[in-house]
């Protein structure tokens, strides 16, 4: 990868249990959490007597590492010294056809060692994990932890004595309950302190590679409107040991597949949007993934839980899940529908007394009913929301293939389809998911928004063999979509922000489903001019969002540059982008919401609506396709 990662992912399983390290090396500093609390994780080499460091902080000498790679699934490390040659590669097991694995909460970390100067030595390494991992901060309480023996494996154990399971929501929070893995296939393992407790396994490394393995087993993981729910792999009770013991018996084939997996999204990606498309993506496929908790509720109905990262901590976001949906309608369009799932089970609710879609139905990990504004109809997202949830379920069916998911919900995408007829036209003073810009009325983006929901019904419709309401619907759209295009001319080929603000500009990204669904409700050569207007605002990290700021949100751009004519003028948009995260002094995960002129971080970071960038993959796959 030649994209310098500004947040490089280690372990990366779900909102808690996700550490990275914030380096160009992986020696400058000890690995965090994804939050930027301390998460230290150290691993030490000792070559014939001697130690040296290639993981975290400490006091041994650095090894010098030569190189660092990030594929989808894998994060690969090589360093030299001491006449050997160490590779130190993490791999998550995000298979998105295989849930086994994709919620398995085992992360692997795979050791090989080979001689540089034609002698042979002695090499083992030494991993060793802070209390951190199992606490929200060290100290805060007692941790235990115990050695247990199984399957020929050696796991130290850590957690909290208090175990206060689902105890408490936020957003800026670490995990303090359940139980936290350190495992191997050696018997040298066991705990220390130094004002923190750490636990650690002691291997042998050679040529073949030592695996070891990070596991967590948070017990019960959502709060869902009253059931307490565990983990998609251990619905049924099972054991952590078990899925440990899996991950060993199984690791090579396991890591073949899981390099088959990123070796064809790179593939695929280049030949959609070029190399350096194809590295975004490298880098946004575990933070995505690794914002999301899959579950079963009461009914064994799968539900794909988000947590709004660094913005709220909202659980089930909707203009959260909207953005995100393009990865998971690529690979796997069942997860879309168990990210829908909460928010329509909440609006039929007696709690939800409005005629249109929630924001949101929680706040990770309490699904209990939206927390967004505290509920209070001035603060609502109507158009956006109603829009997203529309558009959502109708790509869920194109991908599908069918409208089965759809038709138990009708009612309410019915009702939310006849708000946008009502409101969406012009809106009055609303937020939308910009929601950081503030409230502004005749929001054009917002009326593309409300057309391509009202698309998304006929989409439905037509699915359904409602042939007659479908036309209707569609030919709404078209004159709908003719009206924004004439109320919001610029004159100059370009369209505005707001209908009343003559000059003004914004990226109209929700007119990407048009062109992914082949609708023609806009006007193609509108739409071109709209596009080619773009290119002449852009700074050096990107296009601004809109005129109102320098900031941009890196989602939107690629959705808007998605609607390129060319491969050419697609990369031209997303090489900026490339850049920011190349170069930003903003070492977190992936943010997705920064300056277009120093690429600094403006807040988010971690955020699972890097999923849209695989917008344009989407669109080259032809999923979305309708005719």
């Amino acid at each position: 990868m030649k994209l310098r990662p500004p947040s490089v992912p280690l372990i990366t399983v779900d909102p808690y249990f996700s550490v990275w390290s914030p380096a160009d090396r992986l020696t400058d500093c000890d690995p965090t959490h994804w939050t930027g609390k301390p998460n230290p994780i150290r691993g030490t080499l000792t070559v014939d007597g001697a130690a040296y460091r290639f993981l975290g902080a400490g006091g041994a000498p650095a090894l010098a590492q030569k190189s660092l790679d990030v594929s989808a699934l894998s994060t690969t490390a090589v360093f030299a010294g001491a006449g050997v040659e160490l590779t130190a590669a993490f791999t998550a097991q995000f298979l998105p056809d295989d849930l086994a694995a994709f919620t398995r909460p085992v992360g692997m970390l795979t050791l090989s060692c080979r001689a540089l100067d034609g002698r042979a030595h002695e090499v083992t390494a030494r991993i060793a994990v802070s209390e951190e991992i199992c606490l929200d901060r060290a100290g805060e309480d007692e941790v235990t932890t115990e050695t247990v023996e199984h399957g020929g494996l050696t796991s130290m154990k850590m957690g909290n004595v208090a175990q206060p399971v689902l105890g408490r929501d936020g957003d800026d929070v670490r995990i303090d309950w359940g139980y936290f893995y350190l495992t191997s296939a050696s018997e040298r393992a066991g705990a220390y302190q130094d004002g923190t407790m750490w636990v650690y396994t002691d291997v042998d490394v050679g040529e073949s590679g030592t695996l070891v393995t990070f596991a967590y087993d948070d017990v019960e993981s959502i709060l869902y409107f009253g059931e307490r729910l565990r983990s998609f792999w251990n619905r049924r009770g099972g054991s952590i040991l078990t899925e440990i013991e899996t991950v060993f018996a199984g690791a090579d084939a396991l890591a073949a597949r899981c390099r088959a997996f990123s070796d064809k999204l790179f593939a695929d990606a280049v030949r959609a949007g070029g190399e350096k498309y194809a590295e975004l993506l490298a880098l946004a496929y575990r933070q995505v993934c690794a914002g999301h908790k899959l579950v079963y509720d009461g009914e064994g109905r799968l539900l794909y839980i988000s947590k709004e990262c660094f913005s709220n901590g909202c659980a089930a976001t909707v203009d959260v899940s909207y953005p995100s949906a393009p990865l998971f309608l690529l690979y796997n369009p069942e997860l879309v529908e168990g990210m829908l799932r909460p928010i329509f089970k909440f609006a039929r609710s007696g709690a939800w007394e409005n005629d249109f879609a929630p924001h949101d139905a929680g706040r990770y990990p309490f699904v209990t009913g939206q927390v967004y504004a505290h509920m209070r109809p001035d603060r609502q997202m109507p158009v956006e929301e109603c829009g997203n949830m529309l558009i959502m379920t109708a790509a869920v069916a194109v991908a599908e293939g069918t409208p089965v998911f759809a038709e138990e919900y009708m009612d309410l995408l019915e009702e939310w389809e006849t708000y946008l007829e009502r409101y969406g036209r012009d809106p009055e003073n609303q937020l939308c998911t910009d929601d950081f810009a503030g409230h502004m009325a005749h929001n054009c983006n917002l009326s593309v928004k409300a057309v391509m929901g009202i698309t998304a019904l006929s989409v439905l419709y037509r699915m359904l063999d409602r042939v007659d309401e479908a036309d209707e619907k569609l030919a709404l759209a078209r004159e709908m979509a003719a009206d924004v295009l004439a109320r919001a001319a610029n004159g100059d080929g370009s369209l505005r922000l707001a209908y009343d603000r003559e000059g003004s500009y914004s990226m109209k990204y929700n007119m990407v489903w048009d062109r992914l669904w082949n609708t023609g409700v806009f006007d193609p050569a509108a739409v071109r001019s709209e596009v080619r207007s773009y290119f002449g605002r852009f700074n050096r990290y990107g296009m601004p969002l809109d005129g109102r700021a320098a900031y941009t949100k890196s989602d939107w751009l690629v959705w808007t540059a998605t609607m390129c004519r060319t491969r050419a003028e697609f990369e031209a948009f997303v090489a900026p982008l490339w850049l920011a995260y190349h170069e930003s002094a903003s070492r977190v995960p992936m943010t997705d919401w920064y300056d277009t002129e120093t690429a600094a971080q403006c807040g988010f970071q971690h955020r699972t609506v890097q999923g849209g960038l695989f917008v344009r993959l989407l669109e080259a796959s032809g999923k979305m396709r309708l005719n």
